[in-house]
């Protein structure tokens, strides 16, 4: 007789579900075991102590008293005396006579007079500024006729104030040029140039005498 299982009782269609059941208890089990902590119990480690009644033992407190320090040398003092033989002139004059009529000269300091100027000196302000021979528009038209504009700055569009300073000195003459402030390509060199060309000033005076003057120019180079 053949035996036939009832269908209530065949587990082949609760099989999925059991394995999902497994897997997800055998989940709950790792994570349980890494959460899972253990503490490791200590013992007292502490030692018994012993008390010890020991009197402590009293020092005697003794006040020493530095000895006194020893008495300074006594100190004496030697007069030499030397015989005055120099004669000391007295420019003090007292006048016993004198009463509330008699006329008192004023003290004034004596000032010593200013005879020469002194010669390496360059002023910067004086009584007379050096001028350029013919006044300023015969220094205008020099600059026209004698400064040429350069080639590097002509190529390069450069326009500007170029300013110099130079020494005239007592004999009109012109030394020290400098650039103060330059526009570069070729424009300063230029300027230079063209001032020390330039012929004798009209000298600086001091007090009616010529001296050395720290001068000033601008030179503007423009296109056209």
């Amino acid at each position: 007789m053949e035996l036939k299982k009832s269908p209530k009782t065949d587990l082949e269609k609760k099989k999925i579900l059991f394995l999902q059941a497994g897997l997800i208890i055998s989940l709950a089990l790792v994570l349980t075991a890494f959460e899972w902590k253990s503490y490791k119990k200590q013992g007292n480690t502490l030692l018994p102590r012993e008390i010890s009644d020991v009197p402590e033992e009293m020092i005697p407190v003794t006040n020493t008293k530095p000895p006194p320090p020893p008495e300074p040398p006594k100190t004496t003092t030697e007069l030499n005396i030397v015989k005055n033989e120099i004669d000391v002139e007295d420019k003090i004059i007292i006048d016993a006579g004198a009463g509330q009529d008699t006329k008192i000269e004023q003290w004034r300091p004596q000032i010593p007079d200013e005879k020469y100027v002194e010669d390496d000196k360059i002023f910067i302000v004086v009584e007379e500024d050096p001028g350029f021979p013919g006044g300023e528009q015969a220094r205008m038209q020099y600059l026209a006729n004698n400064i040429e504009y350069p080639q590097l700055a002509r190529e390069n569009r450069i326009q500007g104030t170029v300013y110099v300073t130079f020494v005239v000195e007592k004999d009109g003459s012109v030394t020290d040029v400098r650039v103060l402030r330059g526009i570069g390509g070729g424009c300063d060199q230029e300027a230079i140039e063209v001032v020390k060309n330039m012929p004798k000033w009209k000298p600086g005076k001091q007090r009616g005498k010529p001296v050395r003057v720290q001068f000033n120019m601008p030179i503007r180079f423009t296109l056209q």
